[in-house]
């Protein structure tokens, strides 16, 4: 793959970037600050569904998607960017190879409890997917579903591999200039996926053992193109819990809400669609 190709490969996305048509507002946790989104329902008795970005992600970055899955369901949809991103606060020092577990299991409640956001549907790109699955195991009750896109439950050549070709890239200058406009320390954002997922205590990263503990319908969507990984990553899933769709799209890549955006979004809507009738026959959490 060419550096050209391979830039495009990381963050085609941040070409087209757009701003928001909600503004972002700054939360305050424990001396950190979050950069957040929030979008208001536009339907009663719905969950809010909670979007976790991927691992060069950010609000900004998620461009339209937010808003057009807000109109799609009616829910309350919230994103934010995690410590080190976007423009939240830096990231407090080096990332250890549980850095996934502690946005899962540490972070991410401080922030639903700081909004008030109770029994949500959690949306997870990539990285965002494996913090999603990580969270929904250790907190079984507290969610009430899960969509995860081209998420990562364990360390494959095809990401690794990937993750090479995406440094070559931002060494070229291109990708670096391109996250630069999304992050106020693009450097540490990019050295810190890129350094850790590559680093020999990383490689025995696996969260499939957790997986059975999760007791709320998953959505799980990869595309057949994936160039950070095959579809053991989300067949392991249908393996191991006991309700789950799987949604394999054709002529897509590592984003499929950003390569079929359509097709992604008629589907979280589905999903939305059955866990609020499954909400009217049986009120208890998942």
């Amino acid at each position: 793959m060419n550096d050209r190709a391979a830039s495009q490969t990381v963050a085609h996305d941040t070409a087209l970037a757009q701003p928001s048509l909600v503004d972002p507002a700054l939360l305050k946790i424990g001396g950190q600050v979050f950069e957040y989104q929030s979008i208001p329902p536009s339907r009663a008795a719905l969950p809010t569904l909670v979007l976790l970005h991927e691992a060069l992600g950010s609000v900004a970055l998620w461009r339209d998607f937010p808003e057009r899955i807000a109109l799609a369901t009616g829910c309350q949809v919230l994103s934010w960017s995690r410590q080190g991103y976007g423009h939240s606060s830096p990231l407090a020092g080096p990332r250890t190879p549980r850095y996934l577990h502690d946005e899962a299991i540490e972070q991410m409640p401080a922030v639903l409890a700081a909004l008030q956001i109770d029994q949500p549907v959690l949306i997870g790109h990539s990285d965002g997917g494996s913090i999603a699955l990580i969270h929904a195991a250790a907190f079984p009750d507290r969610v009430a579903g899960l969509v995860v896109i081209a998420p990562h439950e364990f360390v494959e050549h095809e990401a690794l591999a990937g993750i090479r070709r995406a440094g070559e890239a931002y060494a070229s200058g291109r990708l670096r200039n391109r996250l630069a406009a999304f992050h106020r320390d693009a450097d540490r954002v990019f050295d810190a996926w890129h350094d850790t997922w590559l680093s020999e205590n990383f490689r025995d990263w696996d969260i499939r053992d957790c997986l059975p503990a999760i007791r709320c319908p998953i959505l799980a969507i990869q595309g057949e193109d994936d160039e950070y990984a095959t579809m053991r990553q989300i067949e392991c899933i249908a393996e191991s819990c006991a309700d789950v769709e799987l949604l394999k799209l054709a002529d897509c890549r590592h984003s499929p809400h950003r390569d079929q955006p359509e097709r992604v979004i008629a589907a979280i809507v589905r999903f939305v669609d059955r866990l609020s009738t499954r909400g009217d026959k049986a009120p208890e959490a998942c």
